[in-house]
């Protein structure tokens, strides 16, 4: 009796948090199937749309580990709050964005909310349920959600986009987070850090500074050129921020980020391992989804019921992994997963031609869930194991910084390599037709950069003057996204050959105390 009583007790708190990484996982995919309406509202091209994805990704993947030892300080249930409310606040601001800039700033908002009251749910979890056992099905059931929010982001925002328009993603988001707010207040208990030190403040400062700073540069040099002056300085802060927090959290009493505890061998491929599942899934959630939305004029119902099965794959896959983990520990399950998940995203690339079909794209996308559903919960396994309890908040935030660090680094990343292929394959084909190709520049950047130009204009149903100009500029964008899906693929093979070939004495696990 008493077991059970203790078990109704944890089921809300339980609940509760798993609402909170619902949402905030959902609003990393739930804008993709969008982006082709606030293409044609706001006249915004593919590096704005680009902008509208990492604007979230990116303060959600600089400030998550952060967050996550703040957290341990200050007390996990009073962050998570608060981020629920900086969350919320975003989503009206981008709700009623009149342009692309406006909603690219409350995007951003949002992704601030996302860091704070993210990673205390896997720390929450940590202490909800001790045991390994019932903790690796919870974290079994934990991953379940991030993969089912990631997966049924596409499928919730083609259900609003036929329900009305793209402000309705944000008016879901602002309804759920208010609920969740109530819930969070009521249920959540409040844990911290019994002995947590003074506050580092130097080495959150120069974290953020080193993430932000590279990832920035990065997704900025993509437009201005890498070799512009300021984002060259922009990279050169970044590096040099990221060597200082190397050396301040190696001599300050209580880092901010336990590099001690991080650079364990099972710790560091479980997070490349998260890294590059989450590089792979942009590729298919962004570029694919952005496709066929702008190029194929998928509805959001078709959209929905594309990602369907997707969806259903990455659930059933993390609920056979977090057994699977619990019985035989992350290896087994995180090396095939990842093997599967590289294969569906290669079969998506031979789905992906000029006339796509609706049955094989929807397999090819299924087989990728299922493999990301099941190496998702071992990447997240791994680091829980092998970092004391006492520590987890900064264990949840390293784990959910490099699934972020994936998906911003993976859209930015291939977004150049999709560019630069544009531009070639575009070059090419519109170089066999002077009048073609005096009007290159313009239609790359209508379709890149957007504006006026790109406001109102119909890329799956154009004009027939200007038809030929679009199917090029179509099959240049293929040809780019084709190279992405490979790239994608042969890091995540990469991230499964690192875990093959760990050494198994270095598979130990954690004290529950440190």
């Amino acid at each position: 009796m008493p077991t059970e009583r203790h078990s109704a007790a944890r089921a809300l708190p339980f609940a509760t948090v798993l609402g909170v990484l619902f949402l905030t996982f959902l609003d990393t995919t739930i804008v993709t199937v969008v982006l082709g309406d606030i293409q044609y509202t706001l006249g915004a091209g593919v590096i704005p749309l680009q902008w509208v994805v990492n604007a979230y990704a990116l303060p959600f993947a600089a400030l998550m580990l952060f967050a996550g030892s703040l957290g341990d300080r200050l007390g996990r249930k009073k962050l998570m709050v608060a981020g629920i409310v900086v969350f919320c606040a975003g989503s009206v601001v981008c709700a009623l964005a009149p342009t692309v800039g406006a909603l690219i700033t409350g995007r951003a908002v949002m992704g601030i909310g996302a860091a704070a009251s993210e990673p205390g749910t896997l720390s929450v979890i940590r202490h909800l349920f001790p045991d390994r056992k019932s903790r690796a099905r919870a974290i079994g059931g934990w991953a379940a959600v991030a993969g089912m929010s990631l997966a049924l982001g596409p499928v919730i925002g083609g259900l609003l986009a036929a329900a009305g328009d793209w402000p309705a993603v944000f008016w879901f988001n602002l309804a759920f987070g208010v609920v969740l707010l109530a819930l969070a207040v009521a249920a959540i208990p409040e844990s911290r850090d019994p002995q947590p030190g003074r506050v580092d403040f130097a080495g959150l400062g120069l974290g953020a500074l080193a993430l932000g700073g590279l990832i920035f540069a990065g997704m900025v040099g993509e437009h201005y050129g890498y070799g512009a002056p300021w984002v060259v300085v922009l990279f050169a802060v970044g590096g040099i921020a990221a060597v200082a927090l190397v050396l301040v959290e190696t001599r300050v009493a209580s880092p901010v980020v336990n590099l001690r505890m991080l650079s364990q061998r099972p710790v560091v491929d479980a997070l490349f391992g998260a890294f590059a599942l989450y590089f792979g899934v942009f590729s298919i959630f962004f570029f694919t989804a952005l496709y066929l939305d702008l190029v194929e004029g998928y509805s959001g119902l078709r959209m929905a019921g594309l990602f369907s099965a997707m969806a259903a794959l990455i659930v059933a896959g993390s609920l056979v992994s977090g057994w699977w983990v619990g019985r035989a520990g992350p290896r087994a399950p995180l090396v095939v997963g990842a093997v599967i998940a590289a294969a569906g995203i290669m079969f998506t690339r031979v789905s992906l031609t000029a006339t796509p079909g609706f049955a094989p794209l929807a397999m090819s996308l299924a087989v990728a869930g299922l493999g990301f559903g099941l190496a998702v919960v071992p990447v997240t396994a791994a680091v829980l194991t092998h970092v004391p309890a006492t520590h987890s908040g900064m264990a949840a935030g390293a784990t959910n910084t490099a699934r972020q660090l994936g998906a911003v680094v993976g859209v930015t990343v291939l977004g150049a390599l999709v560019s630069a292929t544009m531009t070639s394959s575009l070059g090419a084909s519109l170089g066999k037709s002077p009048l073609l190709s005096g009007v290159k520049d313009t239609i790359l950047s209508a379709f890149k950069t957007g504006g006026e130009a790109a406001k109102g204009l119909d890329f799956a149903h154009p004009n027939p003057l200007l038809a030929p100009f679009v199917e090029s500029t179509a099959a240049a964008f293929r040809d780019g996204i084709h190279l992405a899906l490979v790239v994608s693929a042969a890091l995540i093979v990469i991230s499964a050959g690192m875990t093959l070939f760990s050494p198994r004495e270095s598979r130990q696990t954690a004290p529950e105390f440190d």
